[in-house]
């Protein structure tokens, strides 16, 4: 009885819409129908390709993770180093542009790695400033004081941390910054043997290149002039638009020693060269204050403002916290991340062994901030990334391919973000230097160290 009824009822109510659509839509003069309901839109859920639309690699210089970010909460770290002796040598204050340079070569590298024992720092080389006496440890066994660093660790504490991101290659700057656009030096280990380090070099200049199977052997030398496929290809294929924000030197005319494209032949003799390699690297503050921030962004210092021991200079952290906060209180906030990262560790200590993947690397361990509204905030992640990791990042941001370099094997850094959570509110980051302050003193240049 109860089915019954009910499939009359349902019966019922057929024939009273058929009757009610056709009284309304009958004649050609009647009402239109009544459309049916509007469905409820299925919110996309945010991932990486869909939400970060610009991508900004800041590169500073040499610092280890032990040596910028000792102390730093929730971060592995140590108090003291290990000499070959296997004595423990507590880690002494050391200024952030204090000291002389230190020995962060190729060859460098294997002395301190000294065959994965990691005890090799106190022999480190550097010049008359620093004495290896009882009373003064190697100089290679140094803190930067947190006085001095205070935006650092306000970006890393209120975003995300890494304490396992290392060097792809064991060895300075010139091949360094080759990875952090290609993935690869093409075995190019050391740094030119004069401050000519681009593709107009005279001849006399010269880059020491690594035996591609044993670490410990060099197969020679060549022009510091590499020719790889690099993620500035990529992104042109792609119709991305990038940039290379690179300052302006008093001792070459490319871009200064830091400025990795001048270094890639095809990018140096070709369009590119001129229409995204950018200096002075202060642009990059209008840039994104007239809203034309590229896709794909890295900036590198000048030697002032570059973090590098012995400029007796400590406003890298602001000249840094002035491009977060420029883009922070920006239209970019919601959809930019911002990766802060140091080109090589300086030769100073680190205890964390580098797992050993080719005959280039991995090096040392150097910091890495994440900086977005989508970052994790209060952070530190322990997962291992290198630099083909942020290759990788934008290569999974854009679509596209790989490059077969060291971000073929490298893990994109996507546990550093939660794209499911509400996108955070930007806090400046507080400085003592303004942006208006370097775009002041952008005139102003150093001479780059000797090695």
């Amino acid at each position: 009885m109860f089915l019954g009824v009910t499939v009359a009822r349902r019966i019922l109510a057929v024939l009273f819409a058929l009757v009610f659509a056709g009284c309304s839509g009958g004649g050609g003069g009647g009402s239109a129908s009544i459309p049916p309901p509007l469905a409820t839109p299925i919110p996309v859920p945010r991932t990486l390709q869909n939400t970060i639309k610009h991508v900004i690699i800041i590169v500073q210089e040499n610092r280890s993770v032990d040596n910028l970010f000792n102390g730093f909460p929730g971060a592995d770290t140590v108090q003291y180093g290990i000499d070959h002796t296997g004595a423990h040598v507590p880690l002494a204050t050391i200024g952030l542009g204090q000291g002389t340079d230190l020995d962060h070569s190729h060859r460098g590298w294997l002395r301190d790695y000294n065959h994965g024992k990691m005890n090799g720092f106190d022999s480190t080389t550097t010049g008359t400033f620093f004495k290896n006496t009882p009373e003064q440890p190697a100089p290679a066994f140094g803190i930067t004081p947190r006085s001095e660093t205070v935006p650092y660790w306000d970006m890393a504490s209120q975003y995300t941390f890494a304490d396992r991101f290392f060097q792809s290659n064991s060895g300075p700057s010139f091949p360094a910054h080759l990875y952090l656009i290609a993935g690869t030096s093409q075995f190019a280990a050391e740094n030119p043997s004069d401050s000519q380090w681009n593709c107009n070099s005279s001849s006399a200049t010269t880059v020491d290149v690594l035996d591609a199977i044993d670490p410990s052997l060099y197969a020679g030398t060549a022009k510091p002039c590499v020719d790889p496929k690099t993620l500035g290809d990529e992104l042109d294929t792609a119709a991305h638009s990038w940039r290379y924000y690179a300052p302006v030197s008093d001792t070459i005319s490319t871009g200064g020693i830091w400025s990795s494209y001048a270094a890639v032949r095809h990018i140096r003799f070709g369009p590119d060269w001129t229409r995204n390699v950018i200096t002075p690297e202060t642009t990059v503050l209008d840039d994104i204050a007239a809203a034309k921030l590229p896709d794909v962004s890295w900036v590198v210092p000048n030697f002032t403002n570059s973090d590098h021991a012995g400029f007796r200079s400590a406003t890298g952290p602001d000249w840094v916290a002035s491009i977060v906060n420029a883009v922070g209180t920006s239209a970019y906030w919601q959809d930019t991340a911002i990766f802060v990262t140091w080109d090589d560790w300086g030769g100073w200590y680190d205890h964390v062994k580098p797992p050993q993947l080719d005959s280039m690397g991995l090096g040392f361990r150097v910091p890495l901030i994440a900086v977005s509204a989508y970052a994790r905030g209060h952070y530190v992640s322990h997962t291992q990334y290198e630099f083909g990791s942020l290759l990788k990042f934008i290569e999974e941001t854009f679509h596209l391919p790989t490059l077969s370099g060291s971000d073929a094997r490298a893990l994109p850094p996507l546990d550093l973000f939660d794209f499911n959570a509400a996108p955070r509110f930007f806090t400046p980051i507080a400085t003592t230097h303004s942006a208006q302050y370097f775009r002041r003193e952008q005139s102003r240049s150093s001479r780059p160290p000797d090695d």
